[in-house]
């Protein structure tokens, strides 16, 4: 009780009111119109809302709905009773039984709404920000890039930034769908929507508030319901033209046969049989089940994907998502960790340490990331008064002097210009050479790491049915295909420019079928166009750039790769529940129609083709909530 609201408690009420008077008229023996007066009250308890709906329906020339196919149903029963041909307790029964199913249908939406109401959850609600010696809470809308705001435990970060002081336990479960909390220093990047567990932190905002992760999130998960696949389009435009030819046909079944009786065959018409015959008739054919079975299908698994930190930006994506069978992969911040770390230092005349030392000095000034890797590489502090005359030359390298002694640090076209001989790598990587003093003194070797979960994830792709995997990248061909080598993946194209990426992209979408799907995973600004080429463009959410969000149909909040075969496998579970659904409620209706037009099934028979299809159908509906 305590998860439903007091529109579902106070219709749970009617339905046992209504059931505990219809048991207890039974025992009374009433005749004729007291008969009818008494059920008549739990009638009204328990339709006066639909019979309302239908008359609204009617007013506004909106008509044919299943309000309205409830209403003649139940109205038509009370007056073959009346006449003595029926009996009173099914027509209130079709009612409570179809308001049974409204309820069970309303909780599974609400229940959907609730996964999806903890994503909602990480709208903040204000920011801390220092003014006057105290901290006061601000709208974090009014707060500009590069304001300091402090968190406390328990709170929200507002907007993402930069920690600039403290530490912490940060929760980022209802973002990235990762229960164990992370550990954020100073220097640390922080997004918004996480919840600090402990400490005080004070962060550098680095984005406007509309622009932070929460507020992306948020807008993502509420413009999903926007973009309808085609089976709800079909639905919507199958309900239009089927309640109005059903409530015809009803009315030709009730009319046509006792007339055809009395014309040709010259016999009483038999009324009251076919009246029956077509109520009977309209009650088995309202298409609750589909109508409302379908919608929440999609529903229940985009909000199931967000729990899992799979963000779908509409049922029109999840419907196409079921059908990849091609994944291609950028692989810098994809299926690397986009970090470059030193993995061998090959040095000629001077030791090792020197070599490191020097290097890390000269690239001191640099924000490069290879830069950045040779200076964690060397691992101590440098001394930048002991460093002059630096100068980077854009494509070849840096060249300073550090302590007296000239250095270079590039590749082999800084090594050509400065002159000095140098001995190729026969590893794979990137290779930085060294010169001191105009001779050579050897070479790092740098690579970027894999992501743990890299194997695993193209091994889960082949496993749910992906024909081929392909990477696609910037780097040079050497290092794209020992990459594609270790993980396992069947093509590799290097030194890609973004226009390359395109083009062989459209070549694999030209090799699919219809039924098939090309999706494209990456997550820099250079893949923004083949993300929006693709079929399905899959971004990393965290190290993503905002034009690779902006262009996907899918965004992985934590970037982990292997979560592309987890959000197939739930579009998968999602398309499958969505078919069973159609063929169950079509098919049991289509044999309860023939049984009743030959007058076969009566009113029990109508209700469990209306009200047992659609609860069956909802059940099976929230199972998408569970997909994975």
């Amino acid at each position: 009780m305590k998860n439903m609201t007091k529109k579902q408690k106070k219709m749970l009420v009617r339905i046992f009111v209504t059931a505990a008077l219809l048991i207890a008229l039974h025992f009374i023996p009433a005749q004729g119109m007291v008969k009818f007066a008494l059920y008549l009250i739990p009638y009204v308890i328990i339709g006066y809302d639909i019979v309302r709906k239908a008359w609204k329906g009617i007013v506004h020339r909106q008509p044919f709905d299943e309000c309205l196919l409830m209403t003649i149903a139940t109205i038509g029963a009370f007056a073959i009773a009346i006449a003595g041909s029926g009996d009173y307790v099914e027509a209130v029964a079709v009612m409570l039984f179809y308001q049974i199913g409204e309820w069970f249908q309303s909780y599974a939406v609400g229940r959907s709404r609730r996964n999806i109401s903890e994503l909602m959850d990480i709208r903040p609600d204000y920011a801390n920000v220092m003014q006057n010696g105290r901290l006061e809470q601000v709208d974090p809308d009014e707060v500009e890039i590069g304001t300091v705001i402090v968190v406390q435990p328990g709170e929200k970060v507002p907007i993402d930034g930069v920690v600039i002081e403290g530490s912490c336990m940060v929760d980022t479960s209802a973002l990235t769908g990762e229960s164990v909390p992370a550990r954020v220093r100073e220097g640390d990047a922080i997004i918004s929507g996480s919840i600090v567990a402990d400490g005080v932190v004070s962060i550098r905002t680095t984005k406007e508030f509309g622009e932070s992760t929460a507020s992306q999130i948020l807008d993502l998960v509420e413009n999903a319901s926007s973009r309808k696949s085609r089976s709800e389009n079909f639905i919507t435009r199958f309900a239009r033209i089927y309640t109005p030819a059903v409530v015809f046909s009803a009315l030709a079944l009730a009319v046509l046969p006792p007339l055809v009786r009395m014309i040709f065959l010259h016999r009483a018409g038999d009324w009251s049989v076919w009246v029956y015959r077509a109520l009977t008739f309209l009650v088995i054919s309202c298409p609750c089940a589909l109508v409302i079975s379908i919608p929440l299908t999609f529903f229940a698994g985009l909000g199931g994907a967000g729990r899992k930190g799979i963000l779908i930006k509409g049922s029109n994506y999840l419907e196409r998502l079921s059908q990849v069978r091609y994944v291609l992969f950028d692989k810098t911040g994809t299926l690397t960790q986009g970090v470059f770390e030193v993995t061998g230092v090959h040095h000629a005349q001077i030791k090792r340490e020197e070599l490191l030392r020097l290097a890390a000095h000269a690239e001191c000034a640099s924000s490069h990331p290879i830069s950045k890797s040779i200076q964690s590489a060397y691992g101590k502090e440098i001394n930048r008064d002991a460093v002059s005359d630096i100068h980077e030359i854009s494509g070849n390298g840096v060249t300073a002097t550090v302590e007296g002694r000239r250095v270079a640090v590039g590749n082999e076209k800084l090594m050509q210009r400065t002159g000095i001989p140098f001995q190729s790598c026969h590893e794979v990587g990137t290779v930085i050479h060294v010169g001191v003093d105009d001779a050579y003194s050897g070479h790092l070797l740098i690579t970027d790491v894999l992501k743990d979960g890299s194997a695993q994830a193209l091994k889960s792709l082949k496993e749910c049915g992906v024909k081929k995997t392909v990477l696609l990248s910037g780097d040079a061909d050497a290092i794209t295909q020992e990459i594609a080598g270790k993980l396992g993946i069947d093509e590799a194209h290097g030194e890609l420019l973004p226009a390359d990426k395109v083009a062989l992209t459209e070549k694999y979408l030209a090799e699919c079928s219809p039924k098939e799907a090309v999706a494209f995973a990456g997550d820099g600004i250079n893949d923004a166009p083949v993300l929006s080429r693709a079929d399905i463009g899959i971004a990393m959410g965290a190290m993503g750039s905002d034009a690779a969000i902006e262009a996907a149909d899918v965004v992985l909040m934590d970037d982990d790769p292997g979560k592309i075969a987890k959000a197939i496998r739930i579009a998968r579970k999602c398309m499958r529940i969505v078919h069973e659904n159609i063929v169950f409620a079509i098919g049991v209706k289509l044999l309860c129609l023939l049984l009743g037009a030959l007058g076969m099934a009566n009113m029990w028979v109508a209700i469990f083709a209306d009200v047992g299809v659609m609860i069956l159908a909802v059940l099976n509906a929230i199972r998408a909530l569970f997909a994975d």
